[in-house]
């Protein structure tokens, strides 16, 4: 096969994966919204630091990628594309020249209220999350999981998680375990994030405070 034409066959969307990870009714409107430019979304395994990321189409490459954590429930995987979506949206519509955009600043902020608006029009989500939403678009925030009410309000739709703690709810040198497995002893609180001690490493990292955890009784 040519070389050329084996490279485009790789990079051809695989719409059916995304869609297996979205709510039903939401489906369609993310379909336009992915055809509208050339994008790849990958499903990825989970990543501690980050929900989903958004790159740039490469040099001499006309397609942008997203990646977003495959352990989201549906409506956390819709935010978060839609997120993702409107960093696109700026780099297609808004960016031209050599003018730069802060990444999450008024392009950002009027494409995300652009691509989350239909959600709530429609009912694509559950009316909790409509007014959580509703809310978030008086002042989005950089990340999703920086939005306390949102953050709260998609987790009630987590599976699995009857055990889990939010890290805020441990007292400092309590020990617990990430979703991956990972555990840690928790320290002082530093802005919206914890500093942690990984048991295996000894290593620090910071972890959010409204990471989901369980709780380790340990001898």
């Amino acid at each position: 096969m040519n070389v050329q034409l084996e490279s485009s066959v790789r990079l051809l969307p695989d719409y059916e994966t995304v869609r297996k990870h979205l709510p039903p009714r939401a489906w369609k409107y993310v379909l336009d919204l992915l055809q509208e430019h050339p994008v790849l979304v990958r499903v990825v395994p989970h990543r501690a630091t980050k929900l989903g990321d958004y790159r740039p189409p490469r040099l001499g490459d006309c397609w942008h990628r997203i990646t977003v954590n495959e352990d989201l429930n549906m409506y956390a995987f819709l935010v978060t594309l839609l997120h993702e979506l409107a960093h696109l949206r700026v780099t297609a519509i808004h960016a031209t020249g050599t003018k730069k955009h802060k990444p999450h600043g008024v392009e950002w902020k009027k494409e995300f209220a652009a691509v989350v608006g239909p959600v709530i029009e429609e009912s694509m989500v559950p009316r909790d999350l409509c007014v959580a939403l509703a809310a978030t678009l008086q002042r989005p925030r950089a990340a999703t999981c920086s939005d306390r009410l949102l953050t709260l309000a998609l987790s009630q739709y987590d599976h699995g998680v009857d055990q889990c703690l939010y890290v805020e709810q441990l007292e400092v040198g309590a020990c617990f375990q990430l979703q991956n497995g990972r555990q840690f002893i928790l320290g002082d609180r530093v802005r919206s994030r914890y500093r942690c001690i990984e048991l295996a490493s000894g290593i620090e990292f910071r972890i959010h405070y409204l990471a989901r955890v369980l709780r380790l009784e340990l001898d």
